[in-house]
């Protein structure tokens, strides 16, 4: 674990700014630090521009005070996970789920048993809300890399090499980078290619929520910006692989 992620993890919370080299704060931004959080002089948080410049600045009576110099942290891997709308606020714990995870872009993905539709004003709130729980979701678990809210794309304009959750599917992760998780009915007939890249999610049935969040990990744990402490993420059965 870096030393960066632990003083962040240290801070009383984190805001994003325009520049982090001269950090001011949101008027929203500025009244959750101090009449929820109930900051108080001399207290620290992490301000970042969200696309991994960042660094840490002390509350002052009126506004905040930079105390370090600006970090530039490299980008992660771009993985990204392609989501049909779900009914209700399912999407959006989903959303939520998946920056924590550290999913580093979100696209709505319209398949043809989606039971949300992204039409005229009601597209432009949904994108709106979304982008606003990653970036809260991004500051609660300390990311400084936030995560992009794609623009919706039906299943004939996702790329080729993303792969698609389907029960039929193998299990090799390894180098799979994006995934695409289905709506509540599942896919439709036809809808992908044969020669789609096709994964298992496991050997139960999964919600569609609960699908988002499994397959955000698993692009997680085959990640290469993810330490993990017994060797390989291949691991099979042999016990030597924990020693």
């Amino acid at each position: 674990m870096s030393d960066g992620f632990l003083a962040r993890v240290a801070a009383l919370g984190q805001f994003l700014v325009d520049d982090p080299a001269v950090p001011v704060l949101a008027r929203d931004d500025d009244h959750h630090l101090r009449a929820v959080l109930r900051a108080t002089p001399g207290e620290t948080v992490v301000v970042t521009d969200g696309a991994g410049a960042w660094a840490i600045a002390e509350v002052e009576p009126s506004g905040v005070r930079l105390v370090t110099d600006v970090t530039r942290e490299p980008a992660p891997e771009p993985r990204t996970l392609y989501l049909a709308p779900l009914k209700g606020d399912r999407s959006e714990w989903a959303v939520i789920k998946a920056t924590e995870l550290g999913v580093a872009a979100i696209v709505p993905l319209l398949s043809a048993r989606v039971a949300v539709r992204f039409r005229a004003d009601a597209r432009a709130k949904i994108l709106a809300r979304w982008r606003r729980l990653a970036r809260e979701a991004s500051a609660q678990s300390r990311r400084v890399h936030y995560p992009t809210i794609g623009e919706p794309v039906s299943p004939h304009e996702v790329p080729g090499d993303v792969a698609v959750a389907d029960f039929a599917g193998g299990a090799r992760w390894a180098g799979i980078s994006a995934v695409a998780i289905g709506p509540e009915g599942g896919w439709d007939d036809g809808e992908w290619d044969q020669d789609r890249p096709r994964l298992s999610l496991g050997p139960t049935v999964l919600r569609a929520e609960t699908a988002a969040v499994a397959a955000a990990t698993l692009l997680a744990f085959h990640g290469a910006d993810w330490p993990w402490p017994h060797g390989p993420r291949d691991l099979g059965n042999d016990e030597s692989s924990y020693d």
